[in-house]
């Protein structure tokens, strides 16, 4: 029995329900809190050291080790009962769909840098902080969520007995088709 499952154990049974039905979803939120810490401790690391004058380009790199680890994580435990797809195929698609999440993430981030100004020396060293931490890691974090959550379910990992019923209705459809005819 899993830490999750020996939580979920203690629940209220109408939170329990809850929280059975969405599973997914929940692994899903825990391993973006995971990479959350990664991405912005390495961010934060890189923005204040080697790329402080660059800190688009340290999102970008945070990003990428995040996602990383993210493929990781969600392969092995979020989705680990779905999929069904060759292991390149399927990483190829979620390091595609989360390469499009880590270029949603970033626009709130650009538009706050460049659109706004809201850099140092134009601000202080607090206020473009606090406006990289919002742009980026909720603003931005949050579009990159719901898309890649959507994304993953739909392409990246899917429920293979969706599919079986679709394609088991898709021949019972032709068979009738084939005895009406």
């Amino acid at each position: 029995m899993s830490i999750v499952d020996d939580v979920v154990s203690v629940l209220p049974p109408r939170l329990r329900e809850i929280a059975i039905r969405h599973k997914e979803l929940i692994k899903f939120a825990l391993v973006g809190a995971t990479t959350f810490v990664i991405d912005s401790g390495l961010y934060y690391l890189l923005k204040w050291t080697i790329l402080a004058d660059k800190p688009l380009t340290a999102k970008i790199i945070s990003g990428v080790v995040a996602v990383i680890a993210s493929y990781i994580l969600n392969r092995e435990w979020s989705f680990k009962n779905r999929g069904g797809r060759e292991k390149h195929h399927e990483a190829l698609l979620f390091f595609g769909v989360s390469g499009i999440g880590v270029v949603l993430a970033n626009i709130p981030l650009w538009i706050s840098i460049y659109g706004f100004d809201l850099r140092e020396p134009h601000v202080s060293f607090m206020v473009a902080n606090v406006a990289d931490f919002f742009s980026a890691f909720i603003i931005g974090n949050l579009l990159q969520m719901a898309f890649r959550f959507w994304a993953m379910r739909r392409w990246v990992f899917p429920d293979e007995i969706d599919e079986i019923v679709a394609e088991f209705e898709e021949l019972v459809v032709e068979e009738e088709q084939l005895g009406h005819t």
